[in-house]
C-alpha cells in the first residue's frame, strides 16, 4: 500500500537524516540556569532575526503565546485579537485561564484586523471596563486561509498601540511563510511589533519548539512564567539543534510549499463540485467548501482518505489542505487526480 498523501497540516512533518544527525551531535546543558550551548545559541539566532534584544525557546507555539501575553497583561484587563485568531480558538481557552484577560474580538475578512477595527476596540478609561493592553496579530493567518498582513497594515497597528499606550504581539508561528512569499525581511514586520513567536515544528520541519522574542526586561518575566508552566526543559539542546538547521537550511524552500499549494488550488478548481479560488492562496493552505459536493466536510475528509489523501475539517461544510516538505509535487498532483477521481 502506497504511503498517503499527508495535508491535514504542516506540523506533520518529521526531522530529515541531515537534521537528525545534528541534534544526535549537540552541546547541551542545563536550560533553566541558561548553560545550554545549543539553545542559547538558537535564541541568539533568533533574536538577530527579529532584530530584537532577547529570545526565548519554549516546547510549543501556545507556550509561547501564552507566556507572553501573561508577560504583558494583568487579570481583568482585556485584548484586541480578531474572532478567528489562534490565541482565541486553539489554546483551550487559556488566556482566561492562565492571564484572567477577557478578549474583544473583531470580525476581520480572512482574519486581517485593519488599524480602524483595532482602535474602535480601544475601552475607554472608565471603572466600567477592563483596560485594553494588548493587541495580537497572527501571521500567516491560519483559518484565515493561510492569509498574510500587509507590513503597511501591521505599521498602522503599531502607530494605534502607540497612541494608545498599549502593546502589540505577534503569533509569527508562520511569519517566515509570510516573509518569503512577500520576500521581505522578517523585521520588515517586527520593528513595529512589542513581542513576537515563530514556530520550528511546521514548515521549517523540525519536531518539536518555538521561540517568543522581545526586550530583555519582557523575556526576563516570560522565562519566569515559562518556568512555572512547565517549560523549562533542562538539556534541552537536543531539540534545540533541529531548530537551528531548520533556520539554516529550510527558510527559503518553504517557496516551494507556496508553489505546490498554487498547483494544488489550480488543479481542484478545475473540479466543477469545487469553489477554490487560487488568487486567494498567499502560502502553503487551501481551504474551501464542500456545499456543492453533496457532502459534509467530515464525510469528504473520510471519502478521500480511502483514496490516500489525509487532510481536515475545520467546520461542518469547510476543510482545509497544507502543503509541506514531506508533501512532493508528484504527491500534490495525484492528490488532485484523486479529487478528480471522487467528485
Amino acid at each position: 500500500m502506497h504511503q498517503p498523501i499527508d495535508l491535514r497540516s504542516d506540523t506533520v512533518t518529521k526531522p530529515s537524516p541531515a537534521m537528525r544527525q545534528a541534534m544526535a551531535n549537540a552541546e547541551v546543558g542545563d536550560d533553566v540556569k541558561a548553560e545550554d550551548p545549543s539553545i542559547n545559541r538558537l535564541q541568539e539566532m533568533c533574536a538577530e532575526l527579529y532584530g530584537m534584544e532577547a529570545a526565548l525557546f519554549v516546547p510549543s507555539g501556545t507556550m509561547a503565546n501564552q507566556v507572553g501575553i501573561k508577560a504583558w497583561t494583568h487579570a481583568g484587563d482585556e485584548l484586541i485579537s480578531d474572532v478567528n485568531s489562534h490565541v482565541f480558538n486553539y489554546e483551550s481557552a487559556a488566556i482566561a485561564a492562565l492571564s484572567g484577560v477577557q478578549v474583544n474580538l473583531v470580525e476581520a475578512p480572512r482574519g486581517i484586523m485593519t488599524p480602524e477595527q483595532v482602535e474602535s476596540r480601544i475601552r475607554p478609561h472608565d471603572p466600567h471596563h477592563g483596560p485594553s493592553t494588548l493587541v495580537c496579530i497572527e501571521n500567516t493567518h491560519n483559518r484565515g486561509g493561510g492569509s498574510i498582513y500587509p507590513v503597511d497594515t501591521v505599521r498602522g497597528i503599531a502607530d494605534v498601540c502607540q497612541r494608545q499606550g498599549m502593546r502589540l504581539h505577534l503569533d509569527g508561528a508562520r511569519l517566515l511563510n509570510a516573509c518569503v512569499a512577500l520576500g521581505v525581511e522578517a523585521t520588515d514586520y517586527t520593528q513595529y511589533v512589542d513581542s513576537a513567536t515563530l514556530c520550528f515544528s511546521k514548515g521549517l520541519g523540525a519536531p518539536v519548539g518555538s521561540v517568543l522574542c522581545g526586550s530583555k526586561d519582557f523575556i526576563d518575566r516570560a522565562n519566569r512564567w515559562r518556568k512555572m508552566v512547565g517549560g523549562g526543559m533542562r538539556q534541552g539542546g537536543i531539540i534545540a539543534a533541529g531548530a537551528v538547521y531548520a533556520l539554516e537550511h529550510n527558510v527559503e524552500r518553504l517557496a516551494e510549499d507556496h508553489a505546490n499549494a498554487q498547483v494544488l488550488a489550480r488543479g481542484l478548481a478545475e473540479i466543477e463540485a469545487l469553489d477554490v479560488a487560487p488568487d486567494e492562496v498567499e502560502s502553503n493552505m487551501v481551504f474551501f467548501n464542500t456545499d456543492r459536493t453533496g457532502m459534509s466536510a467530515a464525510e469528504l475528509v473520510e471519502r478521500m482518505a480511502r483514496e490516500g489523501v489525509l487532510f481536515g475539517a475545520t467546520a461542518p461544510k469547510r476543510v482545509r489542505l497544507v502543503t509541506h516538505l514531506d508533501a512532493s509535487r508528484e504527491q500534490i498532483v495525484a492528490a488532485v487526480e484523486a479529487f478528480k477521481r471522487v467528485l
